[in-house]
C-alpha cells in the first residue's frame, strides 16, 4: 500500500496538485490506523492530508477515480495475464502505423499505464496557457499544445483499430475484444483528462458561486419535498455543517478553559520563588456536556424528515456526555446500539432493516408515552435534555399527556421538533395543542435551515 499511495502522490503531483513530503509522511502513518481495504477510510485519508483548500477538492476526487478506477478497469479482464504482450506488441505497430513522428512517448507511457508523463505534458500545456502576461484570449500556444495532444489521441485511436483489423486471423477474438477495450478506455480517459484538466478563466469561482446558490436552495426546501438526488447532496451538507460545529464548539471551550484562580496550587508554587507568586494557577473548567434523548416518529409521514435530525443529532455525539435514541410508531425500541456501531448513513439503513419495530402500524404516540414510562423514565435526570421528533399525529388514541408532563418534570429539557407545515398542528387527529403547554420548546424544523439553527441553540 506504501508504494501504491507513492504512485498515486506522484500521479497527483503531475496533474499539478501541491503535496509536499511531509504530508506524505503524515498520510502513511495515519493509513497505518484506518482500515486501507474499506475504500472510503482509504480515499478520506489520503483527502485530509492531500486537499489543503475547496478549490483543489474536485480535482482530487477526479485523480482519485481515475488513478484508483479507471486506469484499472481495462486490467481486470479475464484475460488480462496475457494481455502484456500483445500490448506491446500493438504499440510497436502503431508506432509504426503513426510515421512520421510515431506515438507521443507521453501518450505511449498512459498506454502503459504510466500516466506521469501524460499528466506533465498537460500540465506544462496548461501553464503556457494561463501563464504570466498572457492578454486575454492570447491563449494560442496552450490551444496548439491541446490540438496536438488530441490529434495524436484520434490517430493512435484509428491506428489501433487499424491493428486489430488486419490481425483478426493471427491474433484470437478474445484477445482482440480485451485488447480494443483496453485502448478504448485508455484513449478516452486520456481524451477525458485533456479537456478537464484545462478549465477556463474564472470557472473556479464560477462553480463556487454555484455551489453557493445549489445550497441555499436546497437549505430552504421541505424534508418531505426532497428528491433522492437532493437527499444524498443534504446529507454531505448535513456531515460538513456538524463538522463545523463541532470545531466551532471545542474553539469555544478552549477559549473558556481557564477557571477561577487555584489558591493553594499557586501559593505552593510561589515557594521556590521565595513567597512571591510568580506563577499564578487557575483551576481548569470542566466543559459542561448534557445527556440527550431523542425519541422520534418513523412513520411514513415523517421519516423522510426525522431521518435528517437523527443524521445530524448523531454527528454531534461528541458534544454530549450520552446520547440514547429510540423510534417508534405505535411500540418503542431503542436503536442507541446501532448509532454506537455504525457511521450515520449505514445506521439509518440498519434501523430501517432491523430495528425491530411494525413500520405499518398505526401511529400511536399514548402508547409509546406509556412504554417509555415504563422502562426508561428511571434514567431521566436534571442534565437530560429530551427532544422528541414527530408530528404528534396519533390516530384519536389516548395522548397521554400526563406521561408528558411527568417527562418534562423529571429532565432539565422538553424539546418537540414538528416536521408537518405549521397551520396544519392543530386539526384533524393532531394532539399539537394538547402536547405543546408541556414542553419547553415546541418549534417547527421541516428544512436545513431551522434544523441547523436548532443545532447551533442546542449545542453551542
Amino acid at each position: 500500500m506504501v508504494n501504491l499511495t507513492l504512485k498515486f502522490v506522484a500521479f497527483a503531483r503531475g496533474s499539478g496538485l501541491r503535496i509536499s513530503t511531509s504530508e506524505v509522511l503524515d498520510c502513511l502513518n495515519h493509513l497505518a490506523l484506518v482500515d486501507v481495504l474499506d475504500q472510503e477510510q482509504f480515499a478520506m485519508t489520503l483527502r485530509t492530508n492531500f486537499v489543503k483548500t475547496y478549490r483543489d477538492q474536485p480535482a482530487f476526487d477526479r485523480l482519485f477515480r481515475l488513478f484508483f478506477h479507471e486506469l484499472r478497469d481495462a486490467d481486470t479482464s479475464k484475460h488480462a495475464g496475457t494481455l502484456n504482450g500483445h500490448i506491446e506488441e500493438a504499440l510497436a505497430a502503431m508506432q509504426q502505423q503513426m510515421q512520421p513522428g510515431g506515438l507521443p512517448q507521453p501518450i505511449r507511457d498512459f498506454l502503459l499505464d504510466d500516466p506521469l508523463g501524460y499528466l506533465q505534458a498537460l500540465q506544462a500545456g496548461r501553464a503556457e496557457q494561463m501563464g504570466p502576461g498572457q492578454a486575454l484570449g492570447g491563449n494560442m500556444g496552450g490551444l496548439v499544445n491541446r490540438l496536438a495532444i488530441m490529434l495524436a489521441l484520434d490517430n493512435a485511436r484509428s491506428a489501433m483499430a487499424r491493428y486489430l483489423s488486419e490481425n483478426r486471423n493471427s491474433i484470437p477474438w478474445e484477445i482482440r475484444e480485451d485488447l480494443n477495450a483496453y485502448f478504448t478506455a485508455r484513449l478516452r480517459n486520456a481524451r477525458d483528462l485533456l479537456f478537464e484538466n484545462q478549465p477556463a478563466v474564472g470557472a473556479g469561482v464560477q462553480t463556487r458561486i454555484s455551489q453557493d446558490q445549489r445550497l441555499n436552495q436546497l437549505s430552504g426546501k421541505a424534508f418531505q419535498a426532497l428528491t433522492p438526488k437532493e437527499m444524498q447532496e443534504l446529507r454531505e451538507v448535513i456531515r460538513k455543517l456538524a463538522a463545523k460545529l463541532k470545531d466551532t464548539l471545542n474553539r469555544r471551550n478552549a477559549k473558556r478553559s481557564r477557571g477561577m484562580l487555584d489558591f493553594k496550587k499557586t501559593v505552593r508554587r510561589s515557594a521556590q520563588y521565595y513567597g512571591l507568586p510568580m506563577e499564578v494557577v487557575y483551576k481548569k473548567r470542566i466543559p459542561h456536556k448534557s445527556k440527550l434523548v431523542v425519541l422520534c416518529d418513523v412513520s411514513g409521514s415523517v421519516w423522510s424528515a426525522a431521518r435528517f435530525m437523527l443524521n445530524m443529532l448523531y454527528s454531534l455525539q461528541e458534544c454530549f456526555t450520552k446520547v440514547r435514541s429510540f423510534i417508534f410508531v405505535s411500540d418503542l425500541t431503542e436503536i442507541t446500539a446501532i448509532f454506537e456501531r455504525y457511521e450515520a448513513d449505514t445506521a439509518m439503513d440498519k434501523v430501517l432493516s432491523e430495528a425491530d419495530i411494525d413500520y405499518q402500524a398505526a401511529t400511536n404516540y399514548g402508547r409509546m408515552l406509556r412504554l417509555f414510562q415504563d422502562q426508561y423514565l428511571e434514567t431521566l435526570n436534571k442534565k437530560t435534555t429530551v427532544i422528541i421528533i414527530g408530528d404528534a399525529r396519533s390516530n384519536y388514541q389516548d395522548p397521554e399527556e400526563g406521561i408528558l408532563k411527568e417527562i418534562r418534570e423529571k429532565s432539565r429539557r422538553l424539546i418537540w421538533l414538528n416536521p408537518e407545515t405549521k397551520q396544519f398542528w392543530y386539526s384533524g387527529d393532531s394532539e399539537a395543542a394538547t402536547y405543546q403547554p408541556y414542553c419547553h420548546e415546541f418549534r417547527l424544523c421541516q428544512n436545513l435551515d431551522q434544523l441547523h439553527d436548532f443545532i447551533k441553540e442546542l449545542v453551542l
